[in-house]
């Protein structure tokens, strides 16, 4: 899907195991050798393991934790030290694919929670660092898109949500695309729930 992305629109593809820090930030190195600088930074990567409590096992948490959180982490770290020596080229974005599991809950889940809970914290902080950088932080929380085309929608999955339909990616990249806009830079350290209204919705049991 990658390489299909890229060849469509003109951009490289690299793939890298996010939880390698040294392949991830020698992909980040190769990027600034390329082009200088990076504006905008998109940390959307994620995986999720969900077990019940009792069968998962310490490792597996680990491993979300490390694709899910860490590599925020590595990637933002990577920019503000390129910004420290090189001084402040330009305007800086970044932004982190949170969830709206970071406010609530299924069982067994808790590698995933934990880790988009980490992000929501990790994005606030990053925006107090790295404000020296001129780079703003914000997060995207989003709730049920559709990006399977295996899963099969029902009338009832539309209803549920306030705003009468489930989400589609495009309602994230435009959110996207309106906190990296260069001018938009009074928005810093938020987190942006986008479910439909559903993190809105008093659901009791019927």
């Amino acid at each position: 899907m990658g390489e299909k992305t890229a060849k469509e629109t003109g951009a490289a593809f690299v793939c890298v195991d996010v939880t390698d820090k040294s392949a991830l930030e020698e992909c980040m190195a190769t990027l600034f050798n390329e082009w200088g600088d990076i504006d905008v930074i998109v940390n959307n990567v994620g995986i999720g393991i969900f077990k019940d409590i009792t069968e998962i096992s310490v490792e597996e948490f680990d491993h979300v934790i490390a694709t899910n959180l860490r590599s925020a982490f590595i990637t933002s770290r990577f920019l503000a030290r390129h910004r420290k020596e090189n001084g402040n080229i330009g305007y800086g974005r970044i932004v982190n694919l949170c969830s709206s599991r970071y406010l609530m809950s299924e069982a067994g889940t808790e590698g995933y929670s934990a880790s988009k809970g980490g992000i929501y914290s990790l994005t606030h902080a990053l925006a107090i660092s790295l404000a020296p950088y001129h780079i703003t932080v914000n997060a995207i929380a989003p709730g049920w898109i559709h990006v399977r085309e295996d899963e099969e929608l029902r009338p009832l999955d539309h209803e549920f949500h306030p705003s009468g339909r489930v989400g589609e990616p495009e309602d994230i990249a435009r959110a996207c695309l309106f906190l990296c806009n260069e001018q938009n830079d009074f928005v810093n350290g938020q987190t942006i729930t986008i479910d439909g209204g559903v993190t809105r919705k008093m659901i009791y049991p019927e």
